[in-house]
């Protein structure tokens, strides 16, 4: 340990927290977490298989849809809120989940290939090719400060999806790829609805995803974290590895948009390049921040709003008496004005998102409870 390290005290000691050398309350801790998580986990599961079977169908796929964004909005949490890199390349690395998903399914299927265990295997692939790519960026995003590390990331945005149209002979060009996937199985009965079987599949891979991005938050790797986000020269004289932490932020950022983007491409079973354009990271990133940056909770929000965005624009044009020409571009135009301006009113009312705004609600609602009781 560094003379610096020995001069912090146990619970600022960002390089050697957690490093289980025979700290019995520090390992009770961790357990507890551990367990509390997985409680949260296990009544969030069983809260979804409730809500599968009470709504109807068309719901169940918004539901399913959510749980995808919400990967991809908790991994760019992690990597800006916690971790304070700004990324807008996202949607470009969802789109490298869901190609290598489509690539591998359709491989899968050329070779006559079936059962339930290949489409857990494509997602598998996806992450890891995912990963592979972030650490590329994470590397060259070390080296960046500010509006040069959102150059990088933009650049990734746009290469990206323009690498699907080149390279038509692999990638079908803009028309994309189909994602062959099996139906649900026989023993759920031969009138289980399609959509229920979605929201199960995602919601599943997005618990475990939440799951480990909670407890990865909690432990010495979160600290660290938020150590290199407040201040690198403090973080470094403590003795924590800045480049390596803000690598490994993005590595686990960037496995997280890939299971989303693979996830968005099991569910629509189909990927093009026109599904993830600049425009997604750009929603994506004002997602998070509308949502709360930091908080997995705040995530959610935002995965919700980007499902629920495209509903109430259509529904806004709708009420209106316009030409067809008029009323495509208002609706492509609309989502993106509508989150400017939601992002401008949140700054100014809730700088902590919706979820800042929640939990400051929640704690005057309990002192104002907990005075009158006493």
């Amino acid at each position: 340990m560094s003379a610096t390290q020995a001069a912090l005290p146990p619970q600022q000691n960002l390089a050697g927290a957690g490093t289980g050398c025979g700290d019995r309350p520090v390992d009770r801790r961790r357990g507890s977490t551990l367990l509390r998580h997985l409680a949260f986990a296990l009544a969030a599961a069983l809260l979804l298989l409730g809500v599968s079977y009470a709504v109807e169908p068309f719901r169940n796929f918004q539901l399913a849809t959510v749980a995808a964004y919400l990967c991809a909005t908790a991994g760019l949490t992690v990597l800006t809120g916690l971790n304070g890199q700004l990324s807008l390349g996202h949607g470009a690395l969802m789109a490298t989940g869901a190609y290598t998903v489509a690539l591998c399914q359709n491989a899968f299927a050329d070779r006559g290939m079936t059962g339930g265990w290949l489409l857990p295997l494509s997602l598998g692939a996806a992450v890891l090719s995912t990963v592979a790519v972030g650490a590329v960026v994470g590397v060259a995003a070390a080296r960046l400060r500010g509006p040069y590390l959102a150059g990088v990331t933009l650049a990734v945005a746009v290469v990206v999806p323009a690498l699907a149209v080149t390279f038509d002979g692999v990638f079908n060009g803009e028309q994309g790829l189909s994602v062959p996937v099996e139906p649900p199985p026989m023993s759920l009965g031969p009138y289980f609805p399609y959509e229920r079987w979605q929201l199960w599949l995602a919601g599943a891979a997005t618990l475990l995803a939440l799951l480990l991005l909670a407890n990865l938050i909690r432990s010495r790797y979160g600290r660290t974290f938020r150590a290199v986000r407040d201040d690198e020269v403090a973080a470094r004289l403590a003795g924590i590895h800045v480049a390596r932490t803000q690598v490994l932020a993005f590595v686990v950022s960037a496995a997280t948009a890939g299971l989303g983007g693979a996830l968005l491409a099991v569910l629509a079973q189909s990927v093009s390049p026109g599904a993830f354009s600049l425009t997604l990271s750009l929603f994506l990133l004002m997602a998070v921040v509308i949502g709360g940056l930091g908080r997995l909770a705040g995530a959610l929000w935002g995965a919700v709003l980007l499902v629920a965005l495209p509903d109430l624009t259509h529904s806004a044009t709708e009420l209106l008496t316009l030409s067809p020409a008029v009323a495509q571009r208002l609706e492509g135009n609309l989502p993106l004005a509508i989150f400017g301006v939601t992002l401008i009113v949140v700054m100014i009312a809730a700088p902590g998102g919706v979820q800042g705004l929640l939990s400051r609600l929640g704690r005057a609602l309990l002192a104002r409870w907990s005075a009158r009781r006493s």
